[in-house]
């Protein structure tokens, strides 16, 4: 993909990019007033906490042009996220991790909300509503999370997605340096439920449980 410009335009929208609509949040394309909002989101220390570092304004805009044009591409991916009013809050949706690591290749969840907007609920919504789509439309056996070890902000709503934990998954993420405190990750897994219920109807049958009848 050639490189974004912060003067560019973002994409125009293409009719098979999927608009996802709850009770209070929706998902859908970026437009062009988002990337304010969006710039002054990662340029705030408390947002960031997490994250190697803030962004400037040139930064933000070349990461809203790469989601804008992957939603394009694919026709899902991390969306634009707005309360009903059509406030823009932040992105919620799925990405394909470009690192190696034992789980890749997978599809993950992901979420980054202005700090306004802690705190009510909106990034578990959004994140269902990604969810169904990703099981439903796109008919994904699993989707997975991942964050920094002391996130815990984020790993609550994990829990709440109903995604688990298997501290023998926690890894390294190889994009940091050896020396970041935000090296170590939790990976959280959720699966389709019904490939969940194949799962257990398959253990279930497993010639190696007894009958002790």
């Amino acid at each position: 993909m050639p490189e974004r410009h912060a003067t560019e335009p973002l994409p125009t929208p293409a009719p098979r990019i999927a608009r996802l609509s709850g009770a209070r949040v929706s998902l859908g394309p970026w437009e062009a007033p988002d990337l304010a909002a969006f710039a002054a989101l990662n340029a705030d220390t408390e947002t960031m906490r997490w994250f190697p570092s803030v962004l400037d304004r040139r930064q933000s805009d070349d990461a809203a042009h790469r989601m804008a044009h992957e939603l394009q591409t694919r026709g899902w991916g991390l969306w634009a996220a707005r309360l009903d009013d059509g406030a823009f809050i932040g992105f919620v949706g799925l990405a394909i991790p470009k690192f190696e690591a034992r789980f890749t290749p997978t599809v993950e969840i992901a979420w980054r909300l202005g700090r306004h907007f802690w705190g009510h609920g909106y990034a578990t919504e959004a994140a269902r509503l990604a969810l169904d789509h990703a099981f439903g439309e796109l008919a994904l056996p699993e989707v997975v999370a991942l964050t920094a070890t002391g996130n815990e902000r984020s790993r609550r709503v994990m829990d709440r997605l109903g995604m688990t934990r298997d501290p023998a998954d926690d890894f390294d993420h190889p994009a940091l340096t050896i020396d970041s405190p935000l090296r170590r990750h939790v990976l959280y897994r959720i699966r389709r439920p019904d490939r969940l219920d194949k799962t257990t109807e398959s253990a279930e049958r497993s010639p190696e449980r007894k009958d002790t009848r």
